[in-house]
């Protein structure tokens, strides 16, 4: 698993976790679950598959030093900073590069700093299938068993077993929707036949730079320049497309498979609503995270401070 290479995406602003999660402190930074940040979470969950060594981190300069600060551990190199936002696609392109460039023959976790996973063994044992899959040449991502007609997820339709992996089953994905109409939801979500994707991918760094060659020329042309100059990179970066990983690869992308990772107790913590969906709530099925709740005739809240040490909270 030398060349194996866990790639955090952490750029993202959180803006439905405001005010909490502000423009100068996102959510990825700030200790959302209890007592570490989502970050840190993301970091500790990763080892011993992969040492700091081989663990990159995609965000930008403003973001990074805090980051770094969390997890001194990871070297300042492994910090991939983007001059500003351009999706997810021209993150992982970047990030590719700094991969290639460690090992040509380099494999990518590409995972993102702002899920929660209640089993992180079996998680780890799911990476580790996948790797075994991506080296078939195939762009491999988890599935997650859909519980709503969720019209904000993408979904990957199953198709024909590919075999066992680590005592996992793969699938070839027949199709690779994004964000569909509720209509559309409601029928993968009865079908049976379809999954969440849930933006962890696995593969070959330089099988999906192949698929910005076929599927996003141009921008694969503005990595090259980067590759071959990265003090380019300023001057390049507005000019590529901003575009996510779904839309500009995936959708299109040849050789596609996906693992269901049921089991995972898997949460997309985008919003104050999915964290009273994984935290642990008290009898009267409130959720408290940093703070003493006196309540009266309260139930079914979420009180949440990032304040240092716990405060005195009060709700009627």
């Amino acid at each position: 698993m030398s060349n194996f290479y866990a790639v955090i995406m952490a750029g993202g602003g959180g803006t439905r976790l405001w005010p909490l999660s502000r423009q100068k402190r996102p959510k990825q930074s700030i200790p959302l679950l209890g007592e570490r940040t989502l970050f840190q979470i993301a970091v500790d969950r990763l080892a011993p598959l992969f040492p700091p060594e081989r663990i990159l981190v995609v965000t930008s300069g403003q973001y990074a030093p805090a980051l770094r600060a969390q997890r001194p551990a990871l070297p300042e190199a492994n910090f991939i900073l983007e001059p500003e936002p351009r999706g997810t696609a021209p993150a992982l392109g970047l990030a590719a590069v700094a991969v290639q460039r460690r090992d040509s023959a380099g494999r990518m976790a590409c995972l993102t700093a702002d899920h929660f996973i209640q089993d992180e063994a079996r998680f780890r044992a799911l990476l580790t299938a996948a790797a075994e899959v991506a080296d078939r040449d195939y762009l491999v991502t988890l599935g997650i068993a859909p519980t709503f007609p969720s019209t904000g997820f993408g979904y990957i339709q199953r198709g024909a077993g590919l075999g066992e992996f680590g005592g996992f089953g793969v699938y070839a994905a027949a199709r690779f929707k994004e964000k569909p109409a509720r209509a559309e939801a409601e029928a993968m979500l009865a079908d049976g036949l379809h999954a969440w994707n849930s933006g962890m991918f696995v593969w070959k760094a330089g099988r999906l730079m192949a698929e910005f060659q076929r599927q996003m020329p141009a921008f694969h042309a503005q990595l090259a320049q980067i590759a071959a100059d990265p003090g380019a990179l300023p001057a390049v970066w507005p000019e590529v497309a901003n575009t996510t990983i779904d839309y500009g690869i995936m959708e299109g992308a040849e050789r596609v498979a996906v693992i269901p990772a049921e089991g995972l107790g898997w949460n997309d913590v985008g919003s104050w609503e999915s964290l009273l969906e994984v935290l642990p709530a008290d009898a009267a099925g409130n959720v408290v995270v940093g703070a003493d709740l006196l309540g009266v005739e309260t139930a079914g809240a979420l009180v949440h401070t990032a304040e240092a040490g716990r405060k005195l909270v009060a709700a009627i």
